[in-house]
């Protein structure tokens, strides 16, 4: 079964165009030069063949996960699908806030966060190695009842509702929509490492989990893109090793067991700011 996110790879193609076509007839200067679009594509390119490496391995940990559940989910109700689609998007939340709030899983995540421009095409800017350790979050929806193949479908679909949150085209949508949703500016705050914005905003679709779980920020100035030590480089192997490098360098220093499994385990923020700061 083809992943949704590789069907949508067509559309996601014709409306980085679009937005490129937009921003340049409306005269803007902030759409990125041609060596950041086709490096986060070379990027996308490259998660998709490792994901499909990584899924032979991964999606026998589903299938096993799925075989040992007490209960299995009918696939054919509509509630089944309902539930899904919150249980999904709250494994989500709780992934991504785990990805900025931990160096070992930062290590993965950076990769997205890496571009110092915002667009469409930052949107399939992925970790290529990402699929060693993210299975671990998702695995309990399996053993939860849900079938494997009702997750990939879901979990498509709410990575294809991610990807057109990733423009300044546009500004603010309806109020009631922008208080359930997640949404351009809300995601705007989220690449952002303006101190107010640093590692908030996780929503995949729903904002609500932000709301309830005291990480969300609202888009108030202008939005600094990138991470807080710049990695100025276009090659996608660095863009991809270069977190892993500098965490095995800082490792190096630490005393202590402790010390050691702090420097892999809590916040890179503190680490990043000194090596950035000095």
């Amino acid at each position: 079964m083809l992943r949704p996110t590789i069907l949508a790879i067509p559309i996601f193609a014709l409306l980085i165009a679009v937005e490129a076509y937009l921003t340049r007839r409306a005269g803007r200067s902030d759409y990125p030069d041609a060596k950041d679009a086709w490096n986060n594509i070379i990027l996308g390119f490259g998660s998709i063949v490792w994901g499909a490496i990584f899924g032979l391995i991964t999606g026998g940990i589903y299938i096993f996960f799925y075989e040992v559940a007490p209960y299995k989910f009918p696939a054919d109700a509509w509630w089944t699908w309902a539930a899904l689609f919150i249980v999904d998007d709250l494994a989500y939340y709780i992934f991504h806030r785990v990805s900025h709030e931990s160096r070992l899983f930062w290590n993965f995540h950076v990769v997205h966060h890496s571009s110092e421009q915002y667009n469409l095409s930052v949107a399939v800017r992925q970790s290529w190695f990402s699929g060693i350790a993210h299975w671990m979050f998702y695995a309990p929806i399996m053993l939860l009842g849900f079938a494997p193949w009702m997750f990939a479908t879901m979990h498509g679909l709410n990575l294809i509702y991610q990807f057109w949150i990733h423009t300044k085209v546009i500004d603010r949508l309806p109020r009631w929509f922008e208080y359930i949703f997640n949404t351009p500016s809300h995601h705007r705050v989220h690449h952002g490492v303006n101190e107010p914005y640093l590692d908030r905003n996780y929503a995949g679709v729903l904002i609500i989990w932000d709301r309830l779980f005291g990480s969300f920020v609202p888009e108030t100035e202008e939005p600094r893109y990138g991470i807080i030590k710049p990695i100025n480089s276009y090659n996608p192997l660095w863009v991809n090793t270069h977190a892993w490098v500098e965490m095995f360098a800082a490792l190096r220093e630490r005393r202590g067991v402790l010390e050691k499994l702090r420097c892999i385990f809590g916040s890179p923020n503190i680490d990043l700011k000194e090596s950035y700061e000095n």
